[in-house]
């Protein structure tokens, strides 16, 4: 699993069949050390409702299929959580409460 931010939204009119109902959400990797970005935004289908500017986690590859709603789509990249808190060595590099 990764951590990455809700940056953005995909809409795609015309896609596979398997696609449909899903919510596409464009996110933007976290460094989980810093809570800076890294790397590119990447589409990922949204499994638990995330919206704009929550930090949430992401699977990739085989991992993105295993949730109900992606099971059969051709998905490789999925969000599987929405993160409250994190804290790294005794530090807390994000809590959701605080962004709100």
């Amino acid at each position: 699993m990764q951590m990455a931010r809700v940056v953005g939204t995909v809409v795609a009119t015309q896609k596979d069949p398997k696609l449909v109902g899903l919510k596409l959400q464009l996110v933007q990797p976290i460094d989980i050390g810093t809570g800076t970005e890294s790397g590119k935004p990447l589409v990922a289908a949204d499994t638990v409702g995330a919206g704009s500017g929550d930090m949430v986690m992401i699977v990739g590859g085989s991992s993105a299929r295993q949730t109900d709603q992606t099971a059969s789509s051709p998905v490789d990249m999925a969000i599987v959580g929405i993160i409250d808190v994190v804290e790294v060595e005794g530090r807390t590099i994000y809590d959701r409460k605080r962004e709100n």
